[in-house]
């Protein structure tokens, strides 16, 4: 089965690939180090600082892992040659919500950088999936939870 494409714009890129360095080069040393002093303290069997130390080497390693597939099967999208004339991965929006007469703003970016509180929304979500193809002054409707919303989209912009 071939493997999800993760879609990734080039500042998601650099995001990845300075985090995984970190978690090669600064933080392996400093877990191991950790175990190194906690494992100088005597029995490790009833030892905290060595079982936290050693859960934290875990879950280093196990975003190590993540990351690599991730970068491995990730697709960049060329945000400068994003076409503004219909929404894509990698464009700004500005869209009204009819119902509450509110104007939002949101990156459409791919599922692995997603993070609504910086308001970056992934292509899969249902509202991003919506966009998707959108063009200007369309109005689109997006099945929710609690029902159908509906939106305008006011603006489409490359992003810098």
């Amino acid at each position: 089965m071939a493997e999800k494409k993760n879609i990734l714009t080039y500042e998601g890129l650099r995001q990845l690939e300075e985090e995984l360095q970190d978690l090669k080069v600064n933080r392996r040393r400093q877990v191991a180090q950790k175990i190194k002093e906690a494992r100088e303290q005597g029995d490790l069997s009833e030892n905290a600082e060595y079982d936290a130390a050693k859960d934290e080497q875990r879950d280093i390693e196990a975003r190590i892992e993540e990351i690599d597939k991730i970068l491995k099967n990730a697709e960049v999208v060329v945000e400068d040659e994003v076409d503004v004339d219909a929404i894509n991965v990698g464009c700004m929006v500005k869209i009204l919500d009819m119902e509450f007469d509110d104007i939002l703003e949101y990156k459409i970016v791919g599922s692995t950088e997603a993070n609504s509180l910086k308001g970056k929304i992934s292509n899969e979500s249902p509202v991003g999936r919506a966009l998707i193809g959108a063009k200007l002054g369309q109005v689109i409707d997006v099945e929710t939870q609690s029902g159908v919303i509906r939106y305008k989209v006011l603006e489409i912009q490359k992003t810098n």
